[in-house]
């Protein structure tokens, strides 16, 4: 009660903060005149003197106002767009490092421009990340306009670049690309062995389009770089079999939808090692001995591949490969595969060609890669609903900026039905009812199955639409820029990051630039443009008339989200426009969530066949359902984002001194220092303190030398000497070391000797860091057991990680060694080869969509999967996935701690 009457006398926080940005607008527009009176020639002029004010010690904001009128006048030149005043807020918002939430049709692209400018002014370079390779060149060719007309230079980063290409687009002051080619192009740069080779520039400013998406949903899943391991194709495809028979049989294998697991029963156990020995692939001991642990995990993934994948769901087979499906965009993520050999394990089930298995070379998940910049920004049209998450783990606060014009759509309640046949009929209906007033349709759905199973109703029906999913990605922006015509009807799998304005009456841009093309002759392309933009006139007043963009769901999301982003397709700037949801008690999420209960209810209700219950609370159930799911699915990334951070500190420490390495134009003295402590660690493994030299280990301690430093000394014979001490052996061995590679020093030339140790030291580092995250990848798989041992698998991995990273940096002093003492060369070899390493064949791996906590407790729930629930009333069906773990259990989040004392506190 208190805090509603403080938010009604002194506003909310987020009220508070667009006053004070609304204070700098009045000196952004006192601007306006004066700018507009400029030439050409002296607005771009502008660029150079507010960098000489930037050089003599004014600060960027000292200089915003000139710089965002300077950009909005370039703007109104060059596009013919001139920023609104709260687009000039949004920017702002921007410039302070904060996530600008602007509804869809706001103009989002056009803000980044202002704060984007600005910063480049700097000269460190500003990037702009979005969410596909299309909206980088867009934008970039498009927002470029305004930049070049300034006097700036624009790069852009796409799948396909080589080197020398993203290194000239990095360079620029602006740099549009994905985040997935950032990242990969940082961690292809962290294997690079000269500073010439690498692309990128130190980071300084980011801004993140549809920042949801980029943060949090594509967050969970780390970017791999790996190289290929031993090939074991013809295993996948015979295990394959196998296990395709054993499937067939319900009772062989348990299924947890909730989970997304699948294991084995002991008849399915039973039944695949009799089959596995009747194929001659099990030829001893049982199928759980432990010499058998590689045939048990390809039975595991070939389980997971047949019973929780399902084919134009999780994946589409295209050209005789398996391409997966993005769960939130829908889009086909080429050239990313599953890990941990579950790639293959689909493969094999489709029959298309299997490719190598990989190891993990470099990883990094995007929430540790955009905390490197210091400044980082974003924007999108739904945040408020994870500005805890934002704030929590990025450090980034949320500004809701007010429309340029109220928004009028109509969001109408949700229906209900008992069956998802029922719920399409439902929906088809009301497709067929916008049609017969020329209403443009939106049909959002939840995978490209759905997308078909609706499409195939509407071709029944003999209703004309446009499909949008994965299987249609080259036509994406010309179908969305078209679904406000008058009676359109698209139906879109997953609506997120489309990046294209749904126009109502059509996309005039994108008509002009498809049916222009192909005319040459100027009188006819004016005549030509002037039909086309009376056509989309007369359409626009059409579609307004019939009610503007109705917006259908067919399934409701975990998230509101993900909800909000498909209603927000209507209704852009003041148009008219309706929504509404259609559910069923068939839909995934209501079948896994408590239906059974909600359906005796509605049955004792009298609900009848095609009829649906709609109400306010339902609504309300809903939301209070999705915000309980996604506070937990927070949790888990968060906890998630704890074990990663234990690599990334590694991770950071490695790269920092590789980069050291790369810096150094001699590492000979740090060779040197390596060798000393390597030597130091073999006395003291044979030699302990004030022991007699009769105690000594003498001959295993040759040995020792012969092996690491290819050295043969009579350490025996030296024992026998009278007074003879551990340390005088020491100095001994380190004195016999650097005479030996001194000669190798006198023989080669000290140019190539300091050329070979540099190239050496960085190709043994990076050998034992892609050993070592293998090793933490196995740590990782089985550490969540830890809690059944009432320890905390948190605290054992820091340790256990800590430890394998201290054996990592003692294996590379000794390997460096070892190799260093045995390199030979010819006196006649070149003093500086323009050596780089045989470059490996690498690839874009995307991991498994398991159970986050899967790797880390014993009882898992998919983080941000299949978790969320819809009810008629709050008391009727319950919204907790965990409800069944026992109190005493360990809580499935991987907390160590009990689960009464964690998330199942009352």
């Amino acid at each position: 009660m208190f805090a509603r009457i403080a938010r009604s006398l002194f506003g909310t926080a987020n009220d508070r903060s667009l006053k004070a940005y609304q204070r700098r607008v009045p000196d952004i527009n006192a601007l306006e005149p004066t700018i507009a009176a400029l030439s050409d020639e002296a607005l771009r002029g502008q660029t150079a003197a507010l960098r000489a004010r930037l050089n003599e010690g004014a600060s960027l904001d000292d200089i915003l106002p000139e710089a965002f009128a300077t950009v909005r006048e370039a703007a109104k030149r060059v596009l013919g767009l001139r920023h609104f005043d709260v687009q000039l807020i949004g920017g702002m918002v921007l410039h302070d490092g904060k996530i600008a939430e602007m509804k869809t049709g706001e103009g989002k692209t056009l803000v980044a421009t202002l704060p984007v400018y600005l910063n480049a002014l700097a000269g460190k370079g500003v990037h702009v990340v979005t969410v596909n390779d299309y909206l980088a060149r867009r934008d970039a060719e498009w927002m470029g306009q305004i930049y070049a007309f300034l006097g700036m230079t624009t790069g852009v980063i796409v799948h396909g670049l080589d080197d020398a290409e993203r290194r000239a687009a990095y360079a620029a002051d602006i740099t549009y690309g994905t985040n997935n080619e950032f990242g990969f192009d940082y961690l292809r740069d962290n294997m690079k062995y000269r500073l010439e080779d690498m692309v990128q520039r130190d980071f300084a400013y980011a801004i993140v389009d549809e920042v949801d998406s980029i943060l949090i949903d594509e967050a969970r899943t780390p970017l791999i770089i790996s190289g290929p391991a031993e090939d074991s194709s013809d295993l996948y495809r015979r295990v394959d079999e196998v296990v395709a028979v054993i499937v067939k049989e319900p009772s062989n294998f348990d299924k947890d939808e909730k989970l997304r697991t699948a294991t084995l029963t002991e008849a399915g156990a039973n039944a695949v090692e009799d089959a596995l020995r009747a194929a001659g692939i099990l030829t001893e001991g049982n199928l759980y001995d432990i010499f058998n642990v590689t045939l048990v995990h390809h039975v595991q993934q070939s389980l997971r591949a047949h019973t929780l994948f399902t084919r134009d769901v999780d994946y589409i087979v295209r050209q005789g490969k398996v391409i997966i499906i993005d769960e939130f965009t829908g889009r086909m993520m080429e050239g990313r595969r599953y890990s941990e050999g579950l790639h293959q394990a689909l493969e094999a089930k489709e029959h298309v060609e299997i490719q190598p298995e990989n190891q993990t070379l470099a990883s990094i998940t995007f929430q540790n890669y955009f905390r490197l910049y210091p400044k980082l920004a974003g924007m999108t049209g739904t945040a408020m609903t994870e500005a805890d998450e934002f704030a929590e783990i990025y450090k980034l606060d949320v500004v809701e900026i007010p429309t340029n014009v109220a928004v009028t759509r109509d969001d109408q309640d949700d229906e209900v039905y008992r069956t998802a046949g029922e719920k399409y009929e439902a929906v088809a209906k009301l497709i067929a009812e916008c049609r017969a007033r020329r209403q443009p349709v939106l049909v959002g759905t939840v995978s490209i199955e759905k997308s078909e199973i609706l499409s195939g109703l509407l071709k029944k029906k003999k209703i004309p639409h446009a499909v949008l999913n994965a299987r249609f990605h080259e036509q994406e922006a010309e179908i969305v820029a078209q679904a406000g015509a008058p009676g359109a009807v698209t139906i879109a799998t997953n609506m997120a990051g489309r990046g294209t304005d749904i126009k109502l009456g059509g996309n005039l841009e994108m008509r002009l630039k498809h049916e222009l093309a192909d005319i040459a002759d100027d009188a006819a392309r004016t005549a030509r443009a002037e039909a086309i933009r009376a056509e989309i006139a007369a359409a626009e007043a059409i579609v307004k008339q019939a009610g503007g963009l109705f917006v259908i769901g067919t399934e409701r999301h975990e998230s509101r989200r993900i909800d909000n982003q498909l209603r927000g397709r209507s209704g852009r700037q003041g148009d008219p426009g309706a929504s509404r949801f259609f559910l069923s008690l068939e839909d995934d999420l209501m079948r896994i969530f408590g239906s059974d209960r909600m359906g005796g209810l509605l049955q004792k209700l009298g609900l009848k066949d095609g009829e649906a219950i709609v109400h306010p609370w339902i609504n309300k159930a809903l939301e209070k359902a999705q915000k309980k799911v996604e506070a937990r699915n927070f949790d888990m990334r968060k906890n998630v984002l704890r074990y990663d951070d234990v690599v990334n500190a590694q991770r950071k420490e490695v790269y920092a001194q590789r980069r050291e390495f790369m810096h150094s134009e001699d590492v000979n003295q740090i060779i040197n220092d390596m060798r000393e402590e390597v030597i130091a660690t073999l006395i003291a493994r044979r030699i302990s303190e004030r022991s007699f030299a009769e105690q000594w280990q003498s001959a295993e301690l040759a040995d020792d030398v012969r092996r690491v430093l290819n050295l043969d000394l009579p350490i025996g014979e030296w024992a026998k000497e009278e007074n003879i001490t551990g340390e005088e052996v020491e100095r001994r061995i380190l004195r016999a070391a650097e005479t030996q590679l001194a000669a190798k020093a006198s023989n080669v030339g000290p140019d190539l000797m300091r050329f070979i140790e540099k190239s050496l030291l960085l190709q043994v580092l990076d050998q034992a860091w892609k050993e070592h995250l293998l090793a933490l990848d196995h740590l990782r798989q089985g550490i969540g057991l830890r809690a059944y041992g009432q320890r905390d698998p948190l605290n054992e991995y820091k340790s256990e990680a800590f430890a394998l990273f201290n054996a990592m940096l003692d294996e590379l002093k000794e390997r460096v060694t070892m190799l260093l003492s045995r390199v030979e060369l010819s006196p006649d070899a070149p003093p500086a080869p323009d050596f780089q390493p045989r470059p490996q064949a690498m690839a874009e791996l995307h991991p498994a969509p398991m159970p986050v906590m899967q790797a880390f407790a014993p009882i898992g729930a998919e983080e941000g999967g299949v978790a969320t629930i819809a009810a008629a009333a709050e008391d009727q069906v319950s919204a907790d996935p965990w409800a069944n773990t026992p109190r005493n259990a360990p809580c499935p989040c991987g907390s160590g701690k009990k689960y009464k004392h964690c998330h199942g506190r009352s």
